[in-house]
């Protein structure tokens, strides 16, 4: 699909209705008391933007519960979409995900966005199993499509995998983190992270082996990219954990102190050759450690 014609844009833009500007004074008690019994949600939504910004928590609270109890059996998915929504703005997810609940979506166009509210709506209120369990149904079990999810906070597989770890289930984080691809420096910051989630479960001596060796494809492949700030990163990472794990630590010692030695030898050489302005980060011709 191409780009849209400019005009077409600015007739959309044009479209778009403007932000209405902020109160100078929170709106009188007679007017809210109006405004709750008679408000649509467009307009009790702006007003939990008002109590929001003027810090009137009873307000605030009022309105929570006029919206949780406007439409208790929406018929439409762009009602129940509306009414969470407004809880969100009200900074009620909870509520949010009870009004969700009382809508059952549809397989086809349905599905996606009542899920992303759901799982949005669940991780806003710390809901991690309820998060984790609306991203798999977005997409099916399928990890390999979440992988390909760019959502909200970033990649899918990853926000899984951190409902899942903060759940108390570090071995299915791990797993949906193992699950992915591990190339480039995405790959290495998720092979890291399974490390760090695996050295947090056992301290069995295998458990620890499988940690180190995954830090190890991590360091390879921040070396590979010439990422070598991650590559520091990954190598004090598994200097903390060896230790922790009862171990010496002496070998990522031993490269850590290599590789920032060069990198600050690499970053001399620049500042000297560029009369004192090294460029920051540049260190491409460090070696690997």
């Amino acid at each position: 699909m191409g780009m849209p014609a400019l005009p077409l844009v600015l007739t959309l833009m044009a479209a778009v209705p403007a932000v209405p500007a902020a109160p100078a004074a929170p709106m009188a008690e007679p007017e809210f008391q109006q405004l709750l019994l008679e408000g649509d949600l467009i307009a009790l939504e702006q007003a939990c933007r008002d109590a929001l910004d003027f810090g009137l928590d009873q307000r605030l609270q009022q309105l929570r519960d006029r919206l949780l109890g406007l439409h208790p059996t929406p018929e439409t998915l762009e009602l129940v979409l509306a009414n969470a929504g407004a809880l969100m703005t009200c900074r009620s997810p909870q509520s949010a995900g009870v009004v969700l609940n009382r809508y059952s979506p549809g397989q086809g166009d349905e599905w996606r966005p009542w899920l992303l509210l759901r799982w949005q709506a669940a991780s806003a209120a710390l809901d991690h199993r309820q998060a984790a369990l609306a991203l798999r149904r977005l997409v099916k079990g399928d990890l390999a499509a979440l992988e390909r999810e760019t959502l909200p906070g970033g990649n899918g597989l990853v926000q899984l995998a951190e409902h899942e770890a903060a759940s108390g289930r570090p071995q299915a984080a791990v797993d949906v983190l193992l699950s992915g691809s591990s190339t480039g420096v995405a790959g290495a910051r998720r092979l890291a992270r399974a490390a760090e989630l695996l050295a947090e479960t056992e301290s069995l001596d295998e458990e620890a082996s499988q940690a180190d060796q995954l830090l190890e494809q991590a360091i390879e492949l921040a070396a590979t990219e010439e990422a070598w700030s991650l590559a520091v990163e990954l190598l004090q990472l598994q200097l903390r954990l060896q230790l922790a794990g009862g171990g010496d630590g002496a070998r990522p010692r031993q490269r850590l102190e290599q590789l920032t030695a060069r990198l600050d030898d690499h970053e001399g050489y620049w500042r000297r050759q560029s009369g004192g302005h090294a460029a920051v980060g540049d260190t491409s011709d460090a070696p690997a450690p």
